[in-house]
């Protein structure tokens, strides 16, 4: 079979998508990076780069051009591009541009998918009614929300919060023995599957300070979290925990897993970011293709001053080469 290049929805054209991909072009021989081709509004690049652009007729077209120029399958959605100013019309791109790109992966005309920072706020204002990126491409893919994980990864750690962009005080009633179950064995299989990891060893953090103490400080991590733990366990799956979470990220707790589940998202993302803030990617798991994402936003604040970092979509874009490799290879 003919090799495909990668897609990449380019996100919100008035972001700082198109400018993170086109730098991610300029460095892609100094950090290897497998063919890709962006899928936007090709004005939203030329407003803020000056490098080499070609439009495509067909994404087959991309390798061929790609050493000498950034591929773009053009979407003409956007109306008056101005870097910094989203608008309906930048919306309606965006999400044209994602759904092109999710069907050209599916129907095998692009290898793996990446997908650019949106603006929810754009989106839900022209009827966009998923809570995010990755529950639009999971329907698209014919998966439940619920068995679509997110993960973030960067070079020293991988986390999967298992609630995401939900209210604090929501929490602790969405913690279900089957959620964290369904996250479990989602995050197992995604890392042998996208990562080579073949027995994978998930560690899980508690819900409250010090892991509730035995009871004292909260029951979660008896009701809850250990009687999830001990059903991956009987299913094979190297889980462990619930542990304190404030001493999880340290250099030799991180030693002794290959993920962190965390109970909510500012437990899981803060770490990571922290540590990872500009090479952080999401990927997601549970879906018959390979998507990632920088883990970074649109920062309309410094759209057009060519201050923004490809560092994250440079990671994302090897992370997505990286596991529609291991697929390949592994024949999943």
């Amino acid at each position: 079979m003919t090799e495909q290049a990668l897609a990449i929805a380019m996100g919100d054209p008035a972001g700082i998508g198109p400018e993170v991909i086109a730098k991610s072009w300029a460095q892609r021989v100094e950090h290897e990076l497998p063919p890709f081709f962006a899928v936007g509004d090709s004005r939203a690049v030329e407003r803020v780069w000056s490098g080499p652009v070609a439009r495509l007729g067909d994404p087959s077209e991309a390798i061929a051009k790609f050493d000498e120029c950034l591929p773009v399958l053009n979407v003409e959605d956007a109306g008056e591009i101005v870097p910094g100013v989203p608008d309906g019309d930048g919306a309606r791109c965006a999400l044209h541009s994602l759904e092109l790109a999710v069907g050209l992966v599916r129907s095998g005309a692009a290898r793996a998918l990446v997908t650019g920072p949106v603006s929810k706020t754009q989106l839900y204002g022209i009827g966009f009614q998923y809570p995010g990126q990755t529950e639009f491409v999971a329907e698209r893919c014919g998966i439940a929300g619920q068995n679509a994980v997110m993960m973030l990864a960067g070079p020293s750690l991988k986390v999967v919060p298992i609630t995401t962009h939900v209210p604090l005080s929501a929490v602790a009633a969405m913690l279900t023995v089957d959620l964290i179950v369904a996250k479990g064995r989602a995050t197992a299989r995604g890392l042998a599957r996208n990562f080579g990891i073949l027995r994978p060893r998930l560690a899980f953090a508690g819900f409250n300070p010090h892991a509730g103490e035995n009871g004292a400080l909260g029951r979660e991590e008896i009701e809850v979290l250990e009687p999830a733990i001990a059903q991956l366990r009987s299913e094979g799956i190297e889980a462990s925990g619930p542990y304190p979470a404030d001493t999880m990220f340290h250099p030799r707790a991180r030693a002794k897993y290959d993920a962190a589940l965390c109970c909510y998202h500012d437990q899981a993302l803060v770490p990571l970011k922290t540590l990872h803030f500009d090479e952080g990617v999401n990927i997601t798991l549970g879906l018959p293709l390979v998507r990632t994402s920088p883990d970074h936003g649109t920062a309309f604040d410094i759209a057009g001053t060519d201050q923004a970092d490809p560092g994250a979509m440079i990671a994302a874009i090897a992370m997505a080469g990286a596991a529609a490799a291991h697929r390949a290879a592994s024949g999943s």
